[in-house]
């Protein structure tokens, strides 16, 4: 039986919940917040070891100045307000993408939600914001050229484990299971590299509706699939 370690969900369908009610986008965004909430809490309660979310992708800038203004002001506040919680459930929290473009004020909130939980011992709370899957590669085989340039590596010492090594967080295990609410067909540049090998789940649930037992849902599915790696059925 497959078990994931490591579940990553991008959280697609809060302007589309919106929409259907007749609501603002925010509206919509507000009631992602607290399906986020409710989801980190499942996932301490199950065991699982590290979640990833994609909170904010680096094309989400080109949306409505107002909308991603506002989407920034949630961020900040989100943050300083779930802290206490983290604590609560020793959750150490991480956050990966260019931090650098944000601004101040959600940049430092962010910042200080890593440094405040890293010494937390439960579950692994990975947010991406102002994040993309092609920025993360572009920026490892920076990191790696650079040293090459200084004379530390050799081109031909790159392999799969040193660039691995090289993204934003090199610490954490691939990505086991990816989970799309919402319905959409694609992977939207989440994670390209962590999800390799990765199970993918769609379900036609919208991100703010997600609950517990859609989450129990996804792992029950994973869980009953034979995973191969690039090997034949059947082949050990």
């Amino acid at each position: 039986m497959a078990v994931a370690r490591h579940v990553a969900i991008i959280m697609d369908g809060n302007g589309r919940w919106a929409q259907e009610r007749g609501l603002p986008r925010m509206a919509g965004h507000a009631e992602g917040r607290k399906a986020m909430k409710r989801i980190v809490r499942a996932s301490g309660e199950i065991g699982l070891e590290v979640l990833s979310v994609y909170a904010f992708s680096s094309e989400n800038w080109a949306r409505p100045q107002a909308e991603v203004d506002a989407l920034m002001a949630l961020f900040e506040q989100a943050t300083r307000e779930e802290l206490p919680e983290l604590q609560e459930q020793n959750v150490q929290a991480r956050v990966s993408g260019r931090l650098h473009e944000l601004p101040p004020g959600p940049r430092q909130s962010l910042l200080d939600m890593a440094e405040q939980t890293k010494h937390n011992t439960g579950l692994i709370l990975n947010v991406a914001c102002n994040y993309g899957g092609q920025a993360e590669i572009v920026d490892a085989a920076q990191k790696l050229a650079r040293r090459c340039a200084d004379g530390e590596l050799k081109p031909e010492e790159i392999d799969r484990d040193l660039f691995a090594r090289s993204l934003y967080q090199p610490d954490l295990p691939p990505v086991d299971l990816l989970i799309r609410p919402g319905g959409e067909m694609r992977v939207s540049n989440f994670l390209l590299w962590e999800i390799a090998y990765a199970e993918i789940y769609v379900t036609p649930v919208l991100w703010p509706d997600f609950q517990r037992e859609h989450l129990e849902a996804a792992l029950a599915a994973f869980e009953k699939r034979e995973r191969r790696f690039g090997k034949a059925p059947g082949q050990t």
